[in-house]
């Protein structure tokens, strides 16, 4: 079981993070975490700061606490490893070139047996670790592929989603499929189910996978997150695996693909 987090913002905002209370909200209390990252994106590119290793023991993780990096667009990700040893190429989020920018990627859940199931072929977007939530983003890029052929051009959006809504069709029969996705023009959020940590054990899979936030000028401040430098006129919203605050979250319906793009809900798609 992992946590999501990620944020659209019609202007720069900054983040800061407490990855460990940030884990908490979802019950994730195990101290031997597999791992977390955050992708900043940064127009085209992102920087991407990641490490395999408990969030607790983390330089890094102070670092980035007490430091905010301003963007647009961010996704995070802590990682308890049910598929793929605790390493840094098993851990998210995942990011790979297409078109001439910087495509990301994180997953929360399991998809048994993807590899036998879902087919990808022997092309440049192959996976580096062994984990189903890359061979997935693999596949979503091999899919996607054909609308970025030229360099530089977005493609139209409706195309775009109708890949992702196909790929998260394949992925739902495997297991809990709920991801967050972006190109640098666009942050993509498929709400499916998850796992909740219980006293032995986890429990079983159910909605909502995710919860949707619009901000809309308000510093979204809680324990584990601080988003500041929201201008009065900034259209923001936040995607989590669960709520950080007590107010305002709406829980997404299962299989919902939700696209926001500065800031503001652009499409909605049900599965």
């Amino acid at each position: 079981m992992c946590e999501l987090f990620g944020v659209s913002s019609s202007v720069p905002v900054g983040l800061t993070y407490a990855l460990p209370e940030f884990a908490k909200h979802g019950g994730l209390m195990h101290r031997n975490k597999s791992g977390w990252g955050i992708a900043y994106r940064m127009g085209k590119d992102a920087i991407v700061v990641k490490e395999a290793a408990p969030a607790s023991d983390s330089a890094w993780v102070r670092f980035i606490e007490s430091h905010p990096i301003h963007t647009e667009c961010a996704i995070a990700h802590v990682r308890y490893a049910t598929q793929g040893e605790p390493s840094y190429a098993n851990t998210h989020p995942f990011a790979r070139e297409l078109g001439g920018r910087l495509h990301v990627f994180a997953h929360n859940g399991g998809l048994k047996d993807i590899w036998d199931k879902v087919s990808l072929q022997d092309g440049p977007n192959l996976p580096i670790g062994q984990t189903d939530s890359e061979y997935a983003f693999c596949v979503l890029l091999e899919r996607l592929k054909p609308l970025w052929r030229n360099a530089g051009a977005v493609p139209k959006l409706h195309e775009q989603l109708d890949i992702v809504a196909g790929v998260a069709a394949e992925l739902r029969p495997l297991g809990s499929a709920n991801f967050l996705y972006s190109n640098g023009e666009t942050l993509i959020a498929h709400a499916h189910q998850r796992s909740w940590e219980e006293k032995d054990g986890f429990s079983a899979p159910r909605p909502p996978g995710l919860s949707l936030l619009r901000l809309d000028g308000r510093a979204l401040i809680a324990k584990g997150l601080h988003m500041h430098d929201i201008g009065p006129d900034a259209q923001v919203a936040a995607v989590a695996s669960v709520p950080l605050t007590e107010d305002g979250w709406e829980p997404l319906p299962a299989n919902t693909i939700v696209d926001l793009e500065k800031g503001r809900e652009v499409a909605r798609v049900a599965g």
